[in-house]
């Protein structure tokens, strides 16, 4: 997929990378990239072989600044063209959040806008100290959509979200942990080895569980109450394979081979 802004890399050892891969643009979202990152989202959700989800930006300059001012003039004129605009970002985000999969976010330099929102739905965000964080779009005279803000409150919750939009203030990354915008903030010499280092701890835990639990979370968040067939899917688990292989490890003192069945 040379030439691709969006590059999907699988491991052996059921870790994907997507790499946003526009370095000579810091990575900036264009058109191309919104429909590539729907439809490698997409074909990861539906593969029972992926552990666990690595996305970063190409390069060590930029997780993303966000949309590609350079193409508002063609794409983003006025309302009607940010109108038909609107569903590739919508469906890239939905893409990303309906994952079932664990998403961990390799964040190296810049990580605003669009790429602040894009990190918000992944469900782990390593840093490093240089990276810096913000939507500052009040200055382009663009309001963030709905779906996009209610990432943002979901994350940071509505005082920050208000203070990022209102004041287009851009946080250090000391400041973005504090606001609960990123997980873990490393030496940046050392973002590389912790995210992986974490993908492959998520890897090493059994993927029915993983999956299990972001459901619930989804389900719990969404403010409906739980039935009880959301109640009964908890027992599910203990039917598997992976949960008789895993207290058999534990008693055996060993690894355990999830398998994901």
């Amino acid at each position: 997929m040379a030439g691709a802004e969006v590059l999907v890399e699988r491991g052996g050892d059921g870790i994907v990378e997507v790499v946003l891969n526009r370095p000579e643009k810091l990575n900036a979202l264009n058109r191309p990239t919104w429909i590539a990152l729907a439809a490698a989202f997409r074909d990861l959700s539906a593969d029972a072989s992926v552990r666990c989800i690595l996305m970063r930006g190409a390069g060590d300059k930029a997780f993303s600044p966000g949309a590609d001012i350079s193409e508002f003039a063609s794409e983003r004129a006025d309302r009607a063209q940010c109108e038909a605009y609107a569903p590739l970002i919508d469906a890239a985000f939905k893409a990303i959040g309906d994952c079932p999969h664990p998403v961990v976010a390799m964040i190296r330099g810049l990580c605003v806008g669009g790429g602040l929102l894009l990190a918000a739905r992944c469900d782990l965000r390593i840093c490093g100290q240089g990276s810096r964080f913000g939507a500052p779009i009040s200055r382009l005279g663009m309001t963030m959509a709905h779906s996009e803000l209610s990432a943002l409150i979901g994350l940071a919750g509505r005082a920050t979200a208000l203070e990022i939009l209102l004041e287009a203030r851009i946080l250090d990354a000391a400041e973005a942990e504090r606001k609960g915008l990123v997980t873990r903030v490393v030496p940046d010499a050392e973002v590389e080895a912790e995210a992986r280092a974490a993908a492959r701890r998520i890897a090493e835990g059994a993927p029915l569980v993983h999956r299990w639990h972001k459901a619930f979370v989804r389900r719990i968040l969404s403010g409906a109450p739980p039935g009880e067939a959301d109640l009964a899917e908890h027992f599910a688990c203990f039917d598997t394979q992976d949960y008789r292989a895993g207290y058999q490890a534990f008693l055996e003192k060993r690894k355990p081979d999830f398998r994901g069945h």
